[in-house]
């Protein structure tokens, strides 16, 4: 019992978090004024803020820098164009 309790668990675990730890490539490119931005990596795109790189207190696995944005932070809304 424990046995085949320790396979689903393993199963589970290594199913699931690799679709949490997704990421992805960015394309370098330039833009219209000249700015040339360089190729990188960022987490895949969803609605939550926690998982990126660049929020306390995850580490970016490329670089190895930590991150400095508070995820829980309000941010101002956004003045809509008239």
């Amino acid at each position: 019992m424990k046995r085949t309790m320790a396979i689903v668990v393993v199963s589970i675990l290594t199913t699931s978090v690799p679709a949490l730890a997704r990421d992805a490539a960015v394309r370098g490119t330039i833009r219209k004024d000249g700015t040339i931005v360089a190729p990188h990596h960022r987490t895949t795109p969803n609605k939550t803020r926690t998982d990126n790189y660049s929020s306390t207190p995850n580490i970016n696995p490329y670089t190895g820098k930590e991150g400095r944005s508070d995820p829980y932070a309000v941010k101002p809304p956004v003045k809509q164009p008239r």
